[in-house]
């Protein structure tokens, strides 16, 4: 069987940078490209970052796309207020990196997504942990590729807990509803791994601690990257305990779906404010398309997150 690719399309945040890490460090799928959003930071210092960090765990061989800057019903892009507090003005919790050596590729997110779709079909794997901008621009300009890509396990969404931009709406999907709707609607299979279970998964300043204790430049920068993050979630009373792996748990799930139970539901996305809820036009349609983690093996995850990254940062 042929080993599975992997494209991560990332709003390159603190924990989008952990998602780079733990799809470097499987063993499971090859991370072939990196497509870059907007959301947590703007779409060029998404670039910026993926670059950056690529080039600090010495995967340069990973391409970099740059995607689109704002939602497919809007004209520009302004980064939430939130989203600083939470990630830092750079996106990656204030920690300054040198400058990466290589450039953006010159192809377009969008174009690379559709390529690879044709190349890869059931063997690739899309793992958006940003706004679904890129993905449903991919689908509506080459319809084909609908059917040929074989996983998209995306992180967004919240079914049975609370959103964390509104009530019932999580900051992905709300910053593109109508594009996450198309994706939901047209995929040929689609992961959700919501806040249902991401926010189950919690990382303390007792394991970046073990990222310090490696005595590598990797292990340090990682840890103050994180760090941060886990000292916004506590100064916010978003968790005092510490804070979620949101995007790598998306990336665990894509290559193991294993980690978590799935909930079979063909979903949809209401447009006005981006809550997530099964599609009444097709819940009598005999095949599932979509499915919903609603709960994950929180041990074993994060057991297999540290050994990964260990091994990476190390």
């Amino acid at each position: 069987m042929a080993r599975k690719k992997m494209i991560l399309d990332l709003d390159t945040g603190v924990d989008d940078a952990l998602a780079i890490a733990y799809a470097l460090a499987t063993p499971d799928a090859d991370l072939i490209g990196i497509a870059s959003s907007y959301g947590n930071t703007l779409v060029d210092t998404a670039v910026e970052n993926s670059l950056k960090l690529l080039e600090l765990l010495g995967a340069t061989d990973v391409p970099v796309y740059r995607g689109l800057s704002h939602s497919s019903t809007t004209d520009n892009f302004e980064t939430m207020q939130i989203s600083m507090d939470i990630h830092g003005k750079n996106g990656i919790g204030d920690v300054e990196l040198p400058t990466a050596k290589r450039p953006v590729e010159d192809a377009s997110a969008v174009d690379f997504i559709i390529e690879a779709a044709h190349k890869y079909q059931d063997e690739l794997i899309i793992v958006p942990t940003g706004p679904l901008t890129n993905l449903a621009a991919a689908m509506e300009k080459d319809p084909e590729i609908v059917d040929l890509i074989g996983n998209i396990t995306l992180m967004g969404g919240a079914l049975t807990v609370p959103g964390n931009v509104t009530p019932y709406t999580e900051a992905n999907i709300n910053q593109d509803p109508e594009a996450a709707d198309y994706v939901y609607k047209h995929a040929k299979h689609l992961v959700m791994v919501g806040l249902d279970v991401t926010l189950q998964t919690l990382l303390t300043k007792n394991e970046t601690q073990e990222w310090r204790d490696l005595g590598t430049e990797k292990g340090r920068v990682f840890a103050d990257i994180f760090d941060y993050y886990i000292d916004a979630y506590d100064r916010l009373d978003i968790n005092k305990n510490g804070a979620a792996l949101h995007d790598p748990l998306a990336v665990g799930v894509a290559v193991d779906p294993k980690l978590v139970t799935l909930l079979p539901l063909n979903m949809m996305v209401t447009h006005d404010d981006g809550r997530v809820i099964g599609d009444p036009e097709r819940a009598l349609d005999p095949v599932k398309t979509g499915f919903a983690a609603v709960e994950v093996d929180t041990p074993d995850y994060l057991d297999r997150f540290m050994n990964y990254t260990n091994n990476i940062l190390g």
